[in-house]
């Protein structure tokens, strides 16, 4: 309702409109034409009328439209401007509101038409007409026709204002006339359209210019229109617009191709506008464009552009114009005109052609190439045909060609380019230089962007979408071209060629890929059976670029092909021109990118050829000039369009650099892209050599990035191109000074590495870069499929090989492609069987190469992979899958063989990283990583050694428990190995510690081991060398091991052969009981006594020289081991002690073995022999080792042996017994031998156990002692002459000595006086040997040392040992204590007198005075002394045995104590004489009753005389005391003087009786002796004498008294008692003497003191009183008689005169005489009695 409303408003609007038009024209024509006044009057009423009459008044007023027309018409005809103008308005008020019929729209034409004629109004006539055609259609046919000639006619005015409008006006009614045909063509979409016969239009075409009936009605309107046009441009009259009376080309070929492009689907849809492009349209063009094709490029200036022989610019440009809708739009239709039309736009292009015309051509070009489907129908639909044109191929050539015409023909343009810029200033104002000025979107002068042969072209930004010159439809000449215009188009030309051509190409195959796999997966779901998915699954998966090209459908495949044989010749040479010239950062990223495409595109196509093309130029860009030539040297591809590309390229450069050198027209400052950026040193090929320094520009570093870039994301089409780009790649990198570091990356080598590189700061920031891009390029490997993977393999190793060729020639290698093989195989760890063999043999190659570097790297290299693969998660894992770790730990083994020893280092190094990263995982690569361990050799040096060893030492310490059990006679040996290395000693101690290590955990795993072995003994060596019979391989193991650790102990150097020597007798010491019976005497008779044999032999041809102060190692070497044959002396030693510990520690078990007697044997014969040594060493050594093996006892065999003799025989014949030993002795040989002959027997003939035990408990030991008597004569015999170079060190007859007891303990039974000796020589030898003066003072115990030496004391403990066993021996043996006594003795004298061996001057150390010798004889005080002891407790114990007294012990034991008892302060030692003393003391109470009994008194006859003069010698010493002594030391001695005689009072003299007169007449003697000479020594009252012995005179007086007075009858006294009783009266007088001789002196002295020594003499005189009387008052009253005691009395009054004296010694020495008088106050009872 609202709408219907607003119409009605509308048309009364209208109707009021046209009543005030229509008054207004009645009102202007009034007065000058009344017919239009009346006619408008009529129109009002007729208007009102209508009014009134109808609702509807719009259709009314239609249908009266004539009516109501008619005074405007009239109007118009009266040519008044005025009135025209309101008629005009008013009819074009009725054509909008669509108020006309169609016979007032043909009147209004019709007025339009006249109004033209006449030249009134044109602007209002010509949008009068726009109005009636737009507003409607009723406006067709003939009228249409006339009102579009109304158009055209007015077009063609002078006025240019009506001119353009009228251009204007026509190109929209044509357009009009053209929508019409889609609106009516939309109105019947559902209406088929009428099929037309071509054959009958063409016909009747020719016959007939009418619209074929066919057609819609606006359908024909538009058909005779176009049809117009084409006669119009032809040059013949029309058709359907009649009336036109001129037209021109440019004009008609501008609505033609407005028509062309605006309206493409009329065409399209009906056959008939089909037939016109055809048949009219396009003979039209080719014909209008003969004057082109015709025309020839001049050297004079072009003729203008009127010329009708020439081409003119604006139909050449509205031509192409035209021609560029027709290929785009209507290429389908016009297939074979449109390879005319393209190969008019090729020839264009020609440089022949005139610059403009290229242009245009070029402009057209550049829209088509931006299509790639339509490139792709040139190509399918021309290229493809066997006859047809090479249209697309003559494209991209055409375009190649014009780029490389405007550097190398360059005239034109420059020409050109110089006017333009001198016109532009002039013309800038115009529109269309403002375009051509304004085409980089500023006002900023372009900067160069190509440069070649001297030319710089700039480049300007340009769209196929804006065209330049096409768009200058105001033109009449042709334009200047600005500079650069040219190339910028046609470069951006051939990159929308390359970019459509991948695009279209790629977009297909990947539709087709979808395709495939969707068709796989249909199949799938349609299979059954898995194990056939699965398989299809897996080929599907393994599925390369040429299976994948081998489904598709065999003709798209060959159109891919064509698209790319047909272009890529032409786009190569294009695009390696560009990049040669280009001098922009981003143009040249552009082409480096199109050619990076291409070649990615060929490969993907499989077409080798064209892609190692692109492959090589993108190499040869990236180089330096001329470097290309000598490092690429690979055949062209045989195309005709390559060779001269290849010469161009290089002409090309030389001129460049020509250029670049001259300086012409700034090229320095715009030449940004060609700066030098780095120089370096080129690298040397097989070729030939690059002289001097090259240099590297920007633009080669950024080719060298599209080199990566094309590497990277296209490396699986690469294929043998890899070796270009890797060969490219390496030759940059070494030029820039990149340098291989860890992994496989490159890093900037430092200045020494490469001293003549320079690189500036902007491409230094840039190398990381560079590197981490190369890194990455081989990181991305990983994702090549396995074939791809193989090419850049192959070209890695190829590239290898040439550098490892290089350095056969001393020169400097690249390492490049050894390094980058070790970063693509790092990546490709989960591919390990495709890469593995090729990419590790080669390694190896490099490894055995002689230039350091590269060997080095190629080691690097493996041994790297080797840690990577190893540690990488394989699946299943590398410790489940034998043959994976066989084949990763192959190489590494394989470097074993290379001699070179930095090789062998990284070797070993990577084996201790292995081990310390990766050793829990090595189940079944131990026998490899032991053996490159092993492999390691003397002559390679001390570090390699080391490194070794170190790992040795990993596997021992940390992997033993995870080792096969198998390989662990590997590692014995290998350790083994390094312990018989010389290189280094540290690392040989070491091994053998690493055998202890190996050994416990033998011991301590041994049940697994055990079972381990048995499972594995397959693998096992299970015999060791030399054995005969079958060995348990846990035994066999074991047995290995102790073979090699007797294999060091043999080594020549000393520290090795000690610590192999500990450690193989303590391990079998510690792990013996493992071993069964039967390998124990494998052990005994194939390691320990061939070990002693061949040490017996290495130390009997030591030599004697000295060696140097510092051996290997920085050991010092002490005096004691700075020869060889002291070192093999120690060795000796610890070898010998060795085998003895074993026979010791498992003796239970060498006692079970049959031939154990011969081992005893055996083992005495090195052990007497290393007695006999005159290696002091060594021979003590042996002593101890025979101390050892005594303990060793062989009373009964096991119990098991006992029960059965099959047993014994059975264990005894294990193993083969070895021959019979010759034993040599230097004694007793015939014994010994005697003794073998025993021990075989018994071998041969076990009949009984007990048989055999017998022997093992007599001869066995018999044999020993044997052997020690041997050693103690032969080494204690003293020799002959009267020095000696050496004889028996105190150690070693300590060590013979203290053998004797434990070995008497078992040869007592058997001990008879012979063999005492036996020993008694033995020992009195021993002890008798004296020591070197250079060490006595370390050995001989001084004389106030009380303590013996540990010879001394072990030869008394040998006496006691069998003085004990005499003891509780039988009566035999109880016969041999003379000899004891005898020895003992003998022993006791050396106190006093040292003993002599044989000849030799010695120096008594006993003697201060004694004259200078080699030889000191020992201190044998201490020693006597304790003979003497043990001699006083044996004696005390066997003194009434019949022996002892029949054999006159006791005088041969005064005999000897005669000697220290008279020397007594001579003695070398006063404890001797004491001791002596002593003993006597001890002995004669217990001996004297022995000598007294009547029985045995006949025995003793001649020892009281003895006794006497022993007495005497003690008593009255020649040998007085020293002056020093001290006064507690004479009080003591004195005591031990008055002990004697108590001795002789108490116990001999109260048994006179029944002693000989002779000794008791002897001993009153000896007691007078000793009262007289204590008191009447000549000098008795000298103070400084020293020899007054006043307690021992009064003991002898006690005793003189006691046994003088004894009778009661004076007349009855001896001779001895009248002595005694002259004595005392010579004492008293003398007494007196001295008393008043004091007193006279001291009155006369007065006050003064008399002498010290008066007062002295005067105290002993006193006090000689004192004792006097109180001896005198103790005997018996009787037996003194009167005229002592009056002598005695006569003494007081003298005593009394003494009383004065002041000195309280004299004083109380008086107090004490006088005191002595109380008793004698008083008449004694007896003598009153008398006196009565």
């Amino acid at each position: 309702m609202a709408g219907r409303a607003g119409e009605t408003v509308v048309t009364k609007r209208l109707v009021e409109n046209l009543q005030t038009d229509l008054r207004g024209l009645s009102n202007e024509s009034k007065r000058k034409f009344p017919p239009v006044k009346e006619a408008a009057e009529a129109g009002i009423l007729k208007i009102r009328t209508i009014a009134a009459r109808n609702k509807n008044i719009l259709p009314a007023l239609v249908a009266c439209s004539g009516e109501i027309l008619q005074p405007f018409l009239l109007g118009c005809d009266t040519k008044n401007l005025k009135i025209v103008q309101l008629c005009l308005g008013s009819v074009q008020r009725l054509i909008t509101h669509e108020a006309l019929s169609v016979g007032a729209a043909s009147n209004v034409i019709n007025m339009l038409w006249n109004l033209m004629e006449g030249g009134i109004e044109d602007l209002k006539v010509l949008q009068t007409a726009v109005v009636i055609l737009t507003s409607n259609t009723i406006v067709r046919g003939p009228a249409l026709a006339r009102a579009i000639v109304v158009c055209f006619r007015l077009h063609f005015s002078k006025d240019n204002t009506t001119s353009n409008t009228a251009s204007a006006i026509v190109q929209q009614v044509i357009s009009i006339v053209m929508e019409r045909v889609l609106a009516e063509d939309d109105a019947n979409a559902d209406g088929a359209e009428s099929d037309v016969d071509l054959e009958k239009l063409k016909s009747s075409s020719t016959s007939s210019k009418a619209a074929p009936k066919s057609l819609r009605p606006c359908a024909t309107d538009a058909y005779l229109l176009f049809q117009d046009l084409c006669y119009l441009l032809n040059g013949d009259h029309p058709y359907w617009l009649s009336g036109m009376t001129e037209m021109t080309r440019t004009f008609g070929l501008e609505l033609l191709e407005s028509v062309l492009n605006s309206f493409p689907q009329i065409f399209l849809r009906h056959k008939e506008f089909s037939f016109l492009l055809k048949e009219r349209v396009c003979p039209l063009v080719i014909k209008l464009f003969s004057p082109s094709i015709k025309h020839r490029q001049g050297i004079v200036a072009p003729s203008p552009p009127t010329s009708p022989e020439k081409p003119s610019f604006p139909i050449s440009m509205r031509l192409l114009r035209v021609v560029s809708v027709l290929i785009n739009k209507y290429y389908t239709l016009l297939v074979t005109e449109c390879e005319i039309f393209l190969s008019l736009l090729v020839k264009f292009m020609e440089s022949d052609k005139c610059m403009w015309q290229r242009i245009l051509a070029l402009e057209v070009m550049y829209k088509l190439c931006s299509q790639a489907k339509l490139l792709r129908c040139f190509c399918q639909s021309y290229d493809m045909k066997p006859h047809s044109t090479k249209i697309f191929a003559n494209i991209v050539n055409a375009l190649g060609s014009f780029i490389q015409s405007l550097f190398v023909n360059p005239v034109v343009e420059r020409q050109s380019s110089l006017i333009s810029d001198k016109q532009g200033k002039e013309m800038g104002s115009t529109s269309s230089m403002q375009a051509v000025n304004n085409l980089g979107g500023s006002s900023v002068t372009p900067h160069t962007a190509f440069s070649y042969k001297g030319v710089w072209i700039p480049l300007l930004p340009v769209s196929y979408s804006k065209p330049v010159f096409l768009e200058m439809l105001d033109k009449a000449d042709a334009p200047l071209i600005p500079e650069g215009y040219a190339i910028s188009v046609a470069f951006a030309s051939l990159l929308d060629v390359v970019k459509g051509v991948t695009t279209i190409v790629t977009q297909e195959m990947q539709g087709e890929e979808r395709r495939l796999r969707n068709q796989a997966r249909d199949r799938e779901l349609h299979v059954v059976n898995s194990e056939t998915k699965e398989k299809e699954s897996t080929e599907e998966k393994e599925e390369d670029t040429n299976s994948f090209l081998l489904q598709v459908d065999e003709g798209l495949r060959l159109l891919w092909e064509e698209i790319v044989n047909s272009s890529w010749c032409g786009v190569l040479a294009a695009l390696t021109l560009l990049l040669d010239a280009c001098m922009e950062e981003s143009a040249t990223e552009s082409i480096l990118k199109s050619q990076e495409l291409y070649a990615s595109l060929c490969g993907k196509l499989g077409l080798t050829v064209p892609r190692d093309a692109f492959v090589t130029s993108l190499c040869k860009a990236s180089l330096p000039p001329h470097y290309a030539l000598t490092v690429l040297n690979i055949a062209a591809p045989q195309t005709p369009s390559n060779q001269p590309r290849g010469h161009m390229r290089s002409h090309s450069r030389d001129n460049f650099l020509q250029g670049s050198q001259g300086a012409e027209g700034g090229s320095n400052e715009t030449d940004g892209r060609n700066q030098v950026v780095a120089v370096g040193t080129p690298l040397a090929t097989v070729v030939g050599t690059q002289q001097g320094p090259v240099m590297l520009t920007a633009k080669n570093i950024q080719c060298m990035r599209a080199i990566l870039s094309l590497a990277h994301c296209h490396g699986s089409i690469l294929g043998t191109a890899w070796h270009l780009v890797l060969t490219t790649l390496q030759h940059l990198v070494w030029i820039l000074g990149l340098k291989p570091a860890a992994g496989g990356s490159l890093k900037v080598g430092s200045a020494a590495e490469a001293p003549n590189t320079v690189i500036t700061t902007a491409v230094m920031a840039e190398l990381p870069v560079l590197s981490a891009m190369l890194s990455r390029l081989f990181e991305s490997s990983q994702y090549l499929d396995d074939v791809a993977l193989h090419h850049l393999i192959d070209a890695l190793c190829k590239l290898s090989t040439e550098a490892m060729d290089m350095a056969f020639s001393n020169r400097e290698p690249s390492l490049f492609a050894v390094a980058k093989l070790l970063e693509t195989g790092l990546v490709n760890m989960s591919r390990m069987e495709v890469l593995w063999r090729p990419v590790t043999a080669h390694l190896l190659e490099v490894c055995s190469h002689p230039h350091v570097r590269m060997r080095g790297w190629g080691a690097e290299a493996v041994t790297a992979l080797v840690k990577a693969s190893l540690g990488f998660k394989h699946e299943p894992p590398v410790h489940q899958n034998l043959r994976l770790q066989t084949l990763l730990l192959g190489p590494l083994q394989e470097l074993s063989s290379i001699p070179h020893a930095d090789i062998r280092q990284k070797q070993l190094e990577c084996v201790h990283q292995l081990l310390s990263s990766n050793g829990e995982t090595m189940v079944h690569g131990w026998p490899l990583v032991l053996g490159v361990i092993g492999a390691v050799t003397e002559d390679q040096g001390e570090s390699l050694i080391r490194t070794a060893f170190q790992s040795l030492q990993l596997v021992v310490t940390d992997f033993l428990p995870i080792m096969p059990c198998y390989c662990l006679q590997i590692s014995v040996t290998t350790a083994a190995k390094f312990g018989l290395q010389q290189e280094e000693l540290n690392i040989s101690l070491t091994a053998v510690g690493l055998l202890w290590n190996i050994s416990d955990y033998l011991y301590q795993n041994r049940d697994k081991i055990r079972e381990g072995l048995e499972k594995e003994s397959q693998d096992i060596e299970a015999q060791p060398e030399g054995c005969e019979q079958p060995v348990p391989p846990f035994d066999a193991l074991w047995l290995t091991l102790y073979s090699r650790l007797a294999d060091l102990c043999v080594d020549p150097r000393p520290a090795v052969r000690k610590s192999g020597g500990q450690t193989l007798f303590s391990t079998i010491s510690a792990h013996g009981a493992l071993l069964k019976l039967s390998t124990w005497q494998i052990v005994l008779w194939q390691v320990l006594f061939p070990l002693l044999d061949k040490v017996k032999k290495l130390s009997g041809t030591a030599g004697q020289d000295k060696v140097e102060g510092v051996v290997s190692g920085n050991i010092l070497i002490h005096h004691s081991r700075d020869t060889a044959e002291k070192q093999w002396a120690e060795t000796k030693v610890l070898t010998l002690a060795g085998v003895a510990r074993v026979f010791n520690t498992w003796r239970h078990a060498l006692l079970a073995l049959g031939d154990f007697p011969r081992a005893w044997a055996l083992l005495l014969e090195h052990i007497e022999a290393s007695s006999l040594s005159q290696s002091s060493e060594v021979s003590l050594a042996a002593l101890k080792s025979f101390q050892e093996i005594l303990q060793i006892q062989p009373a009964k065999m096991p119990k098991s042996l006992k029960s059965s003799n099959q047993v014994a025989t059975g264990l005894a014949n294990d193993l083969p017994i070895p021959g019979d030993e010759q034993i040599k002795r230097n004694n007793h040989k015939d014994s010994v031998q005697d003794h073998k002959k025993q021990v075989n027997g018994a071998t041969a003939t076990p009949s009984s156990t007990s048989n055999k035990d017998t022997f093992d408990d007599t001869a066995m030991w018999a044999i020993a002692w044997r052997v020690w008597h041997s050693i103690g004569i032969t080494s204690t015999t003293p020799p002959s002459s009267r020095t000696a170079n050496s004889l028996p060190t105190q150690p070693f007859l300590t060590a013979l000595v203290q053998i004797f007891p434990p070995l008497f303990d078992h040869i007592k039974p058997r001990f008879i006086a012979a063999d005492l000796q036996k020993l008694c020589t033995v020992l009195q030898c021993a002890v008798s040997v004296p020591v070197q003066a250079d060490v006595s003072v370390f050995i001989i115990p001084s004389l106030s040392d009380s303590d013996l030496t540990p010879l001394q004391e072990a030869v008394l403990h040998c006496l006691y040992v069998v003085q004990q066993a005499i003891g509780g021996a039988s009566e035999s043996m109880q016969s041999m204590y003379p000899a004891v006594f005898d020895q003992l003795l003998t022993f006791v004298t050396y106190s006093c007198q040292a003993p002599s061996f044989g000849q030799i001057e010695t120096k008594v150390v006993t003697k201060a005075s004694s004259k200078q010798s080699d030889w000191v004889s020992m201190n044998y005080v201490p020693f006597a002394e304790k003979a003497l002891e043990m001699t006083t407790a044996l004696y005390k114990t066997t003194a009434s045995h019949p022996q002892v007294v029949r054999l006159h012990v006791l005088q041969n034991i005064l005999k000897v104590l005669q000697l220290p008892l008279g020397l007594k302060y001579a003695c070398p030692s006063p404890t001797t004489w004491k001791l002596a003393i002593s003993s006597l003391l001890e002995i004669l109470p217990v001996g004297l009753p022995v000598a007294r009994q009547p029985s045995t008194a006949s025995h003793f006859t001649d020892m009281w005389l003895d006794l006497a003069a022993a007495f005497e010698l003690f008593l009255f010493s020649d040998h007085p005391a020293p002056t020093s002594t001290s006064v507690e030391e004479q009080q003591r001695v004195e005591a031990i003087d008055v002990q004697v005689v108590q001795m002789v009072r108490q116990t001999i003299l109260p048994h006179s009786t029944n002693t000989p007169e002779l000794f008791t007449a002897r001993i009153m003697t000896l007691l007078n002796r000793g009262s007289i000479h204590s008191a009447n020594t000549a000098s008795f009252l000298d103070v400084d004498n020293r020899q007054l012995r006043e307690e021992f005179a009064k003991s002898c007086f006690e005793t003189l008294l006691q046994f003088s007075f004894i009778a009661h009858d004076l007349s009855k006294m001896t001779d001895e008692g009248g002595l005694t009783k002259m004595a005392l009266s010579a004492l008293l007088q003398r007494c007196q003497e001295v008393l008043q001789k004091y007193v006279e002196d001291e009155r006369l002295s007065g006050k003064c003191p008399l002498p010290r020594s008066r007062m002295a003499e005067m105290s002993f005189v006193l006090q000689a009183i004192t004792t006097l009387i109180h001896s005198l008052k103790k005997a018996n009253s009787g037996n003194v008689d009167h005229a002592t005691w009056s002598q005695v009395i006569d003494l007081y009054p003298y005593l009394v005169d003494c009383t004065t004296c002041t000195s309280s010694q004299v004083c109380n020495a008086l107090k004490e005489a006088l005191s002595q008088y109380q008793d004698l106050l008083v008449a004694p009872v007896t003598r009153l009695l008398n006196g009565t």
